[in-house]
């Protein structure tokens, strides 16, 4: 199904229903009994955390731009404060891995569906002097909620990989989570909403890899924390993250945008421990999308890579514009901070630091 999806996108196929009519019907029966409790609190408007990170690392270097796209998740709705939010937490890692500043920008709109995403990389390529060296997409979730055709989600998203591809970005994407794990979400929608994010995600994995991007799998809202923590892990909404949600998020995100950009001490190698292989792409897009935190990176078409990067501790978030810490008298990069010390440190070594787990094998849909 998901390469029928990816297919029918790439050549202008027809909509192609994710669902049967009977089904159809049921579901939305149970999206009206899930509305009554799904947003029940109130989500705050996501706080902006565009601004430069890792200012301690100043120095002949240009900044590396990283830009965010996508929905309410690449947004941070759900939080108050703007280092809490998924692109200050991928900037803050990305810094300290670098050893460089991060300059943020964040075009993501909270409700956006796939439909919104060529607009978004128009604000993000519209000056030529600040297109990003890396980007990272989320979304599908909307797309799923409001029914957009399948084949439609996944030409937005291919299209927005290849302009930013095209305009010299590595590309990141975020699948489509599992929205099968939102617990106001009752059977059969539940099991309806699990396999029809999962059949995008895997569509959007084929679609992105083949225009030279790399995807990681959101499943679940990457890992099993979520369904077993759900208090902890999901909003006052109980839809989108809290601080503790977006934190697993960008910590699973984290390995792979450094990889794209060379910086990751793990190469691109197979280890067969990490039950990493090599795959024909749609079967690599849909075993990603029943592992959360799963990456899937194109090789050779047909041929893909399926790789479970380790996890590594993310250093503790700053505004934008932090003002540089007094000297310790330590040795290391002036005015930088215990944590980002710590986190270079640990790259440097290849240490992993600390982990939230392997990911493991989701049950079969």
């Amino acid at each position: 199904m998901a390469r029928r999806i990816a297919a029918g996108a790439a050549y202008g196929g027809g909509s192609i229903g994710l669902l049967g009519a009977a089904a159809v019907g049921v579901l939305l029966a149970e999206v009206q009994l899930a509305k009554r409790q799904v947003g029940g609190g109130i989500a705050p408007v996501p706080p902006s955390a565009d601004g430069q990170y890792g200012v301690a690392f100043a120095g002949p270097a240009d900044p590396l731009r990283l830009g965010l796209l996508g929905d309410s998740t690449a947004a941070g709705q759900g939080v108050h404060r703007a280092g809490q939010t998924p692109g200050a937490l991928l900037a803050s890692g990305l810094a300290a891995v670098s050893e460089r500043p991060v300059d943020l920008r964040n075009v993501a709109q909270p409700g956006a569906r796939s439909d919104d995403l060529e607009r978004q990389v128009s604000l993000l390529l519209a000056d030529p002097s600040r297109t990003p060296d890396v980007c990272v997409i989320m979304i599908g979730a909307n797309d799923v909620t409001h029914r957009m055709p399948a084949t439609q989600s996944v030409r937005c998203l291919t299209t927005a990989v290849r302009r930013l591809r095209t305009a010299g970005a590595e590309i990141v994407v975020g699948t489509c989570p599992d929205l099968g794990t939102i617990e106001p979400v009752y059977q059969p929608l539940r099991w309806l909403a699990r396999r029809v994010s999962r059949q995008l995600a895997a569509a959007q994995t084929i679609g992105s890899v083949e225009q030279g991007g790399r995807t990681v799998s959101l499943g679940d809202l990457l890992g099993p924390e979520f369904e077993a923590n759900p208090r902890e892990l999901f909003g006052p909404d109980n839809y989108h993250p809290s601080a503790e949600g977006y934190a697993t998020a960008a910590m699973a995100v984290l390995p792979t945008l450094c990889a794209v950009l060379g910086l990751w001490p793990e190469s691109d190698r197979l280890d067969g421990a990490r039950r990493e292989d090599m795959l024909p792409v749609a079967k690599a897009a849909s075993q990603a999308a029943r592992e959360a935190g799963t990456e899937v990176t194109g090789a050779r078409a047909p041929w893909a890579l399926l790789k479970h990067r380790r996890r590594r501790r993310l250093p503790a978030t700053t505004e934008p514009h932090p003002e540089p810490h007094e000297e310790t008298g330590e040795t290391g990069v002036p005015g930088e901070t215990e944590e980002a010390r710590e986190a270079r440190e640990r790259a440097e070594t290849g240490e992993t630091g600390e982990s939230h787990g392997e990911p493991r094998n989701l049950p079969a849909n």
